[in-house]
């Protein structure tokens, strides 16, 4: 939604004038403001006229380009410029197809109030911006009114990004002073939808995560793999230890479900006892080796 000045209006009388086009670059001074917009400069002459005809704010006009059948709408900034010449955006004369210095007619309209616009973004650019609807609310205040098939342009962090109008709602041209536009966006040109994988790629994805974690087993901590030093300065071999430490999670036992608060229990392994009659030596001798002598007796 996007709330601006004040509402159309209804005009009594006519205001049409011709007039000398040229763009905000030849004016005398920089005007940054006027190119950003959708607003153009005209003289002096031209307020003094609409003033006696009575023509009510906001003022806005639609301009001709007669020789190519153009035409797009705008409101006015200032009465500033040279008398017989007005000074507009570059991108409102490339819409009208002009060149510095062609003749245009102004002539006062009275529009209806938006309720809905659509966009398309000339470039994918466009979707780098975080929130473009609250940029393009931003930038819609410099203009007073939209035209259906015009590409307005808009600059925001020192880039310029070029607007198709694809469609306006209740007419082709509405006012945008102080109304509730809903906007919605079509795909920017050159805009491709992402391609779903396919099950085979997907497999391979796999695959190559499933390597990927084997890498790093390899890889994993070692622990004591370095090497000794001795004292003594000399070396000697020793064996790697080349178990990996597990870095999994410690895996538990059978819970004692009868455990009570405030109570140890000390398990211990018992022996089994032998039962009578049971043979546990299993044939076992006393002494039954041979015996050793420090030195041999002689014989008598």
């Amino acid at each position: 939604m996007f709330g601006f000045g004040r509402a159309g209006f209804e005009m009594g009388n006519k205001f049409k004038e011709t007039y000398r086009c040229y763009s905000v670059s030849m004016m005398a001074t920089e005007r940054d403001d006027v190119e950003r917009g959708g607003k153009i400069m005209m003289p002096p002459s031209a307020l003094d006229k609409l003033t006696r005809l009575h023509i009510q704010y906001p003022m806005l006009f639609k301009l001709s380009n007669k020789g190519k059948a153009r035409e797009t709408h705008c409101g006015v900034l200032e009465f500033v410029a040279d008398e017989g010449r007005i000074f507009i955006p570059y991108w409102m004369m490339k819409n009208l197809l002009l060149t510095e210095g062609d003749l245009v007619t102004v002539e006062n309209m009275s529009l209806k109030v938006a309720t809905f616009a659509r966009f398309q973004p000339q470039s994918v650019d466009f979707l780098d911006i975080t929130n473009p609807k609250a940029v393009l609310e931003n930038m819609l205040r410099s203009f007073a009114c939209l035209s259906t098939d015009d590409i307005i342009s808009i600059k925001y962090n020192e880039r310029e990004y070029e607007m198709l109008v694809l469609e306006t709602r209740p007419d082709r041209a509405v006012s945008i002073i102080e109304c509730d536009m809903n906007v919605d966006f079509a795909p920017p040109v050159g805009y491709k939808e992402p391609v779903p994988m396919k099950k085979q790629e997907e497999e391979e994805i796999e695959a190559d995560n499933a390597m990927d974690v084997a890498d790093c087993m390899d890889n994993a901590f070692r622990a004591f793999s370095g090497s000794g030093n001795r004292l003594d300065g000399k070396k000697k071999g020793m064996e790697i230890d080349n178990q990996i430490t597990p870095t999994g999670p410690t895996k538990r036992g059978i819970p004692n479900y009868n455990y009570k608060k405030g109570s140890l229990t000390f398990i211990r392994t018992q022996r089994q006892i032998p039962t009578e009659g049971e043979d546990d030596g299993k044939g076992f001798e006393a002494f039954s080796g041979s015996g050793q002598a420090l030195r041999k007796k002689g014989r008598k």
